[in-house]
């Protein structure tokens, strides 16, 4: 069989690189190999495992210009010219490596390339070959990192992937995600690690008293956290020293570091080296603090020298490699102290050293064999290879069309939320399989470990869940706790006396024994993974506290609830001295870190139920915002004929046309998108009291108009003047918001298009002394009077700008973001009666015209900014452009992570992605993201 595998750079010095010539070196004795680089930058490569295999170059740039390594008449000048133009075949966002000549002699090598199995090893390259290799040839993509946290360069995973025949991952925990992502239109996943080096390797004997860390100097890698650990380490040992192999942009930040801590004769910063084999022989521990790890090659090469590892427990590689208290050490993520603590462990005991370097070195050999790793990837090429060629194409073709008929388009594919917590692994993932088993139509694995199966949580609600069990399990074992009051977070936190920590952890392991549940130790005071079965609490290590979580997956699995849901139960210390006293072991509350007394002397209800607390959290804080907020909505149905045809004849009454770009505003058209927004707000801000929905005499059918909470607000009774109607300007109808009855003094207006995107406080939008808060913009708006040249968009921006600069005398530079706007009933009707001439226009005005206000969205932040009323907020805020095929990577980005507080789905009048794909992909997304029904549905 010949097997051909593509890199970008074949000369570089990369953990791709290294693990592409390991397998083809692997793979040559039984196979015809090649390695096919895409470019060549150096006279040689950088690594000796490239010596004595088949190289082969595409473009050269070790030349004065980059020019075709084949034969070719192109002048220097052409190859100049064409290395000088942009990509067509690969986005620069995915590699602003290539170019238009690196496009042709990829297309000219590709497509009649001679192989039987084409290895791709980055989604750049996967994206071009897919596209340029026959179906005679079976396409293999290679998977180097961690595929659910690439962000740009990793656009082209889902979206391509249905046309491979394979995609492989380092690790299960992967795999499992593109899986959930992808669905039917998956090709054949496999998950095959990197296998060891062959050949002979030193082995160190661990006496050398040196720690080695070895990683390119970028800020994933985190080598700050190792320099600080090991400061806190050689405190106590200080006959050790720190070697750090690498560079990278990070370096002179790393040299300040060291200098600034004192360790300039304890840290070398020794750069890279061709001859790691050699200097894992002379280390005695290596240190991996790395944010992200797909699988760590960098481990396994100190494994193969018998080399223990002390390492983050990160979402998927050191836990896939390193045995805690086996063969290392494995540590929080991003805990720094507790990664000093265990360097100083191993540091300080020659034997436990000794015994986890052998069985570092042992079981490397059983688990990551050159021979057990290749032999996974001749049974995978074998197959794909077998595949018929016709059937092969049409297999991918399926798979592509399961893809579109799932919603995704040219740029956007539904993905799956990307889980915090590194998978289960040995004896845990086997507890976890018996545990399965019981209930196998409940229970799934997702993101690496168990998790129910439900489709009727929101996010609030999932807060609660974990509150009722973790309380239920201290109460049932009369373990003494009081809830404190934290509106910042979204779970729950109980504190308990730091004398009754065995008794909370025997509790909670006792009763949730048999359970899908877990819990995250926090702040453990010895080395420990992360998250593990609450079942094993009784046994659990020393820590600050417990996060008890159980993760929930819906049936679509793009919804997933995990550890920042969870309820925390915080071991508090009595002050010395008997004063009653008790100290948070880390944080605050909102009354401070120290509580007098941990005796619950009052009760507090949450969810229907009540729970032991303290007196002062019972009163209202000075923060608390608990005045009513209600939400309103302007919503209209353009695929509604009568409205049409209502606001086709208010066109040609004005002397309009009834047919143009502006008769069909995109403002205007409805794809169900009030469903989704009204699945955010009841998923992430049940704090909103009442719902009132303003359209033109309007309901949506899916819309349970009977629910007490949703009111339906007609223009009629809405406009002061019933000659002003009918009324298609949204500047009109939101002049009037003031008047709807029955509103509070404090409301959020939203657009249908705006959605909550994670839970939010009311705090977010209101300070607790009635105070409302407004999110700038960056987009400045132009000074100078409106003229006919003026963008429709800053029109009622700059009339809004000349009120305020004559009432105020100052210059409104900025507008806002989409986003909800938390507004106050008595500033729109302050502006109202001050400028009453204005609003009458504005809401006079039936369609949009060049003398409005925009209220809603601007003026009242700005007036009531200047008259104290308003104030200036933060929120993390994303818009995307429906019809812009850049934005819809976003979509994709915005589901895997779920990070942003609201999200704004707009679109322009001027839109490059055809409505039907459009509609598919926003409907796809919405679903996707807001799986949970609301209450506001109709069953």
């Amino acid at each position: 069989m010949k097997i051909t595998i593509l890199l970008t750079w074949g000369d570089a010095m990369g953990g791709t690189e290294m693990a592409a010539y390991t397998q083809a070196a692997q793979l040559a004795p039984r196979h015809e190999v090649e390695v096919l680089s895409v470019f060549r930058t150096e006279a040689e490569p950088f690594l000796p495992e490239a010596g004595g295999l088949t190289l082969r170059y595409l473009v050269d740039r070790t030349g004065r210009a980059p020019r075709p390594v084949r034969g070719s008449a192109l002048s220097a000048a052409e190859c100049a010219a064409l290395a000088a133009l942009p990509s067509e075949l690969i986005d620069p966002a995915w590699e602003p490596a290539f170019d238009r000549l690196s496009d042709i002699e990829m297309t000219a090598a590709l497509a009649g390339l001679d192989t039987d199995v084409l290895v791709t090893t980055t989604p750049a390259l996967m994206a071009a070959a897919v596209t340029l290799a026959p179906a005679r040839v079976a396409v293999v993509h290679q998977e180097h990192r961690v595929s659910q946290l690439r962000g740009a360069t990793g656009e082209p995973l889902l979206t391509h992937a249905p046309r491979l025949d394979a995609l492989v991952s380092l690790t299960e925990l992967t795999t499992d995600w593109f899986a959930e992502s992808l669905g039917s239109a998956a090709p054949r996943l496999a998950t095959v690690p990197n296998a060891m080096p062959d050949g002979y390797r030193p082995r160190s004997d661990l006496g050398s008293k040196t720690v080695v860390v070895a990683g390119r100097m970028v800020p994933e890698k985190q080598l700050d956290h190792a320099v600080q650990a090991f400061a806190e380490a050689v405190a106590e040992h200080p006959d050790w020293r720190l070697r750090v192999f690498g560079d990278g942009p990070q370096l002179v930040n790393l040299r300040r570091l060291v200098e600034g801590l004192g360790l300039h004769d304890r840290v070398e910063l020794v750069g890279r080296s061709r001859r790691m084999e050699e200097e894992w022989a002379t280390a005695a521990l290596c240190l991996m603090p790395s944010r992200v790890e797909s699988f760590g090659l960098v481990m396994l090469e100190a494994f193969t020298a018998g080399v223990p590892v002390v390492a983050y427990d990160t979402l998927t590689g050191p836990s896939q490699i390193v045995r805690h208290e086996v063969d290392g050490l494995l540590v929080p993520a991003d805990d720094i102290a507790s990664l000093g603590a265990a360097l100083s462990r191993l540091m300080g005991d020659d034997e436990l050293r000794a015994a986890y370097g052998a069985a570092a070195r042992a079981g490397a050999r059983e688990r990551f064999a050159p021979e057990l790793v290749t032999a996974r990837w001749d049974a995978l090429f074998a197959e794909v290879a077998a595949e018929a060629p016709a059937a092969r194409a049409a297999a991918r073709a399926d798979r592509a069309a399961r893809r579109i008929a799932a919603g995704g388009g040219r740029s956007f594919a539904v993905s799956a939320p990307v889980g915090r917590l590194s998978p289960s692994s040995g004896e845990q993932k086997a507890r976890e399989v018996v545990l399965q088993a019981k209930d196998p139509k409940a229970l799934v694995r997702s993101a690496g470990r168990l998790a129910e199966v439900r489709d009727d949580v929101p996010s609030w609600r999932m807060g609660e869940i974990n509150l009722e069990l973790t309380a239920s399990a201290l109460e049932r074992h009369g373990v003494p706790f009081v809830l404190l009051h934290d509106p910042a977070t979204v779970g729950h936190r109980l504190a308990v006396k730091d004398a009754d920590r065995e008794r909370a952890l025997r509790a909670l392991g006792t009763e949730l024994h048999g359970r899908p549940v877990y819990a995250e130790l926090i702040a453990p005071r010895t080395a420990a993974p992360g998250a593990r079965l609450a079942e094993t609490l009784t046994a659990a290590p020393e820590a600050e506290g417990v996060r008890v979580f159980k993760p929930l997956v819906t049936t679509s699995r793009t919804l997933r609830y995990g550890p920042v849901y969870g309820c925390g139960v915080e071991f508090w210390t009595a002050e010395e001295g008997g004063t009653g006293w008790y100290a948070a072991p880390r944080g605050t509350t909102p009354v401070g870190p120290r509580l007098p007394g941990l005796d619950g002397d009052a009760r507090i209800a949450v969810g229907g139920r009540e729970y032991p607390t303290l007196e002062i959290f019972t009163r209202r804080l000075m923060g608390d915002v608990d005045f009513p907020v209600d939400a309103v909505y302007t919503w209209v149905d353009d695929t509604d004929p009568a409205w049409r045809a209502k606001r086709d004849a208010a066109r040609r009454a004005h002397g309009l046309p009834a047919d143009d770009a502006q008769s069909g505003d995109v403002r205007f058209r409805n794809r169900d998108e009030l469903r989704y927004s009204l699945r955010s707000l009841a998923a992430h801000a049940p704090w909103i009291r009442r719902i009132f929905l303003v359209t033109d005499d309007q309901a949506p059918a899916w819309l349970d108009t009977g629910h007490p909470d949703v009111r339906l607000v007609g223009h009629r009774e809405l406009f002061a003047d019933p000659a002003w109607l009918p009324s298609f300007n949204s500047h009109a109808i939101e002049s009037q918001l003031h008047r709807v009855e029955g509103l509070s003094e404090h409301f959020l207006y939203l657009n249908d298009d705006v959605f909550f995107g994670r839970p939010l406080a009311p705090g977010k939008f209101f300070r607790s002394n009635g105070t409302s808060l407004f999110f700038h913009s960056p987009t400045a708006v132009p000074p100078g009077e409106v003229t006919e040249e003026t963008e429709g968009y800053f029109v009622a921006a700059k009339n809004n700008q000349a009120l305020l600069e004559a009432a105020f005398g100052r210059v409104a530079t900025h507008g806002f973001l989409h986003t909800p706007h938390a507004l106050r009933r008595s500033v729109l009707a302050e502006i109202a009666e001050r400028w009453p001439e204005e609003t009458a226009r504005t809401a006079a005005t039936p369609f949009r015209g060049r003398t409005d206000l925009s209220i809603t969205s601007s003026l009242h932040h700005h007036y009531g900014y200047l008259t104290g009323k308003a104030s200036p907020g933060g929120i993390s805020a994303a818009y995307a452009n429906i019809g812009d095929y850049r934005h819809h990577v976003a979509l994709g980005r915005l589901l895997a992570a779920r990070h942003r507080d609201v999200i704004c789905v707009g679109e322009s009048a001027e839109a490059e992605v055809p409505q039907d794909e459009r509609d598919r992909v926003l409907r796809a997304f919405l679903e996707a993201y807001f799986p949970v029904r609301s209450p506001y549905e109709k069953d």
